[in-house]
Formats: structure tokens, sequence, C-alpha cells
């Protein structure tokens, strides 16, 4: 077996958020069911500054943001005009293109810009609202989202929401990408909850979708899952309700990414998720709210990403197709609050194609093989992991020692 060092857990390699502040992360579990103004209200009576609390508000989003996938489309892509002097006779040969490759082109764009072609000539016209649209509201921004999401305390983006109203009705659908981000959700419930019920309608497949606080617990309209159009999702802020509202036959056949930022969840809803996704290749869970149990059971699962994170166990229970299984900082029973260094208990069973396994912290990760918790036997070998992942403090003698207890179980 080879030991070398693996990617990052978080989805985009290239990044590597810093963890938010213990302070922050211990802090958290007393924000649920609170409105703005009543934490407003409970600093100033502590004798604080009241702007602390649109700077912790602030922390944790860019913490959640820099988890989110990147959307397919970007207002700031560079144009260039050098290949017009390559048309001599400056005919427009582009608009003779066939309408399914124009479309195609459209769907590429912005949603302003394309809303826009239909303003370049007659054929044009017709094609934006029969073209699949990528909306992403920070490109509603007046910058064009050259800034980022507005930051909490900033003016409420009340044009944005308005924009993204209107381009939701006057677009047939279907929807290639909606990232939702910039709203704060509990000032527009109303809105939420047609713009849920429009997605579901007219076959929205990548969705990003994040409340931003306050507050941190807004529950999330149950008709979502009733969108069986959905190849991909991620949800921040949230709580996921509970299965008993969700509509009878909801399932999610056609997703395979899921995650979930900083979301509020019972554990029969997690277990839901996972059972009406039966093609689901990767589930990222980042910093839950509250604890919950993983007990995976998924026969297409290939990636599990779990980062900053309260789970009350980890159990592997049958994942056939599992091939990466990274974990950074997650907390659970026993460690009492939210913190950076906390033991943890995990237990792998059915996972016979599990290649890359990471990062465990030797003297604070628990490992279990088969439900047989590793002590450095080498009857309890696991033959299939090729690139284990540690993550030690030299300085910590006990952790040390323990390194080869885990090596002897990839040998």
């Amino acid at each position: 077996a080879h030991h070398h060092s693996a990617p990052p857990p978080n989805r985009n390699p290239r990044r590597r958020p810093s963890p938010p502040p213990p302070a922050a992360m211990d802090e958290q579990q007393v924000l649920l069911g609170i409105s703005r103004s009543d934490m407003l209200a409970r600093i100033e009576r502590c004798g604080r500054d009241p702007a602390m609390l649109d700077l912790g508000s602030n922390m944790l989003l860019h913490f959640a943001y820099e988890y989110l996938p990147d959307p397919p489309v970007s207002p700031t892509a560079p144009l260039s005009l050098a290949g017009a002097s390559w048309v001599p006779d400056g005919v427009d040969r582009i608009s003779r293109l066939p309408d399914v490759v124009l479309r195609d082109i459209i769907s590429r764009l912005p949603a302003k810009d394309a809303a826009r072609t239909t303003a370049l000539a007659s054929r044009w016209r017709p094609l934006w609202r029969s073209a699949p649209l990528a909306l992403v509201d920070n490109h509603l921004l007046p910058d064009g989202g050259a800034s980022g999401p507005l930051i909490i305390g900033a003016p409420s983006p009340r044009a944005v929401t308005a924009a993204v109203s209107s381009a939701l009705a006057a677009h047939p659908g279907p929807f290639r990408c909606v990232h939702l981000t910039c709203s704060t959700m509990d000032e527009h419930r109303g809105e939420m909850a047609r713009w849920i019920d429009t997605l579901v309608a007219k076959g929205v497949k990548d969705l990003v979708f994040v409340n931003r606080p306050w507050p941190m617990d807004l529950r999330l309209p149950a008709t979502l899952f009733s969108c069986a159009s959905l190849t991909r999702l991620y949800l921040g802020v949230w709580t996921l309700p509970g299965t008993a509202a969700v509509p009878r036959g909801a399932s999610f056949p056609n997703l395979r990414e899921l995650g979930l930022c900083m979301t509020v969840m019972e554990d029969r809803a997690l277990a839901f998720l996972l059972e009406k996704s039966p093609v689901l290749e990767f589930l990222l869970i980042m910093w839950s709210q509250t604890g919950v149990r993983l007990r995976l059971v998924s026969h297409s699962l290939r990636c599990l990403q779990l980062g900053y994170t309260h789970l009350e166990d980890i159990e592997v229970v049958d994942a056939p197709r599992l091939e990466r299984f990274f974990l950074r900082n997650v907390s659970l029973p026993g460690t009492g609050k939210f913190t950076i260094n906390s033991p943890s208990r995990i237990k792998i069973g059915g996972a016979p194609n599990l290649r890359v396994l990471g990062y465990i912290q030797p003297g604070q990760t628990e490992l279990g093989i088969s439900n047989t918790v590793i002590a450095g036997s080498k009857e309890n070998i696991v033959p299939s992991v090729q690139i284990l992942a540690i993550e030690l403090h030299f300085g910590v003698r006990d952790a040390v020692k323990k390194v080869s207890g885990f090596l002897h179980v990839y040998v």
C-alpha cells in the first residue's frame, strides 16, 4: 500500500478555507430559533458592539461559500473581437447556425446576457425563451457579481430578489442551473415558496440555494423534494423538513451530487435523502448545526466528504462503490461542544472498494473496520486502501506512538 498525502477534502482542491474559530463553532448551537432582532437585543444587553453580529454572520457565510460549487457561467468572461478581421464581408454567419446550436450558446451565457440576445436580430428573438437558462442571482448585482455575494449588514438586495422573481416567471424553462445565495429568505418567504414551486415545475437541474441568516434555522419548503429533475443540489443554512412533511412519492432519481452546508437535520431526514437518491455519487456534509447520525447505506455513492461538522456517529454500513472518504475536524459524542481536536469514532463495514481515506488523526480518531476497533493488529487488514492521509502533530508524543498502529492496518 502507498501512503501519500491526499488532496484536501473540500470540493475544489485549489481552495482550503481556514476553519472558523472554535468560539464561533461553540456559539452556533445557541443561535437556533433566534431572530436577528432578538440576537441584537441580547448583544446590546451584554454591552457589546451590535456590529459583531454582522461580523460573525459574514464569517460563517464566507466559510460556507467556500464549499459551494462555482457557477458554470461567468459575467466576467473575456470577450474578443479578434476573429472579426477574418470575416471581410461582414456577413453574420453565427445567426445562420441551426437553432439547436444557438440555444446551446445562449444557455452558456449569464441570464442578463442571454436575455439581451433577443435584441441582436429577429432570428434570435424567440430563442432565449426556449434555451435552458443559467440564473445566478449574484450576477444580478449592480457590479455584475464582481465583488462576490453581498455581505450581511449591506443594503438588502431587494432589487436582486425582484429580478430573480421576474426571470423565473418570464422564462418557461428548463433551467440549466440556478444559484440563489444573495437573498435573506426570512424577509422574502413568499418569494421563496414561489421560487421553489417554479423551479420544480420548470425542471431545474443544478440548484444552489443558501439562506442568508437570520434566522439560521429557517425551514426549507418541502416541495423541493418533489424536484425529480435535479442532478446537483447544494443547500446552505436551512432546516431540512421532516419526512412527514415531504410529498408522497418524492424522490431525486437523477441526483448525483448533494451538498449540505450548515444545515439543521434529523437522522431520518438524512437517511431519507440517501434512500431517495439512487444514483447519488458525491455527498458533502459541511458543518451540520445539530448532531446527526450518519449511517451510510448507498449502492451508488463514490465520494463522502465531512468537514467541521457535528455527527453523533459515523458508520459506513453498505457502500460497495465508495472509493474516497474524507473527514476533517469532525465532532462526535462525548465532546460536549464543537472543538477542532475532538475524539472521533468511525466504523467502516461494507466498503470493499475504498481507495482513499483521510484525514486520520492518531490519538483523536478511533477507527473501526468491520465493527472491530483497530488496535494495530495485522488481522484487521484493509487491502483496498491505496492512499491514507494522516494528520499528525509531532509534538504530541502519544499521537506519534499510535501512527504505527494505523499503518499496520494498511500494510
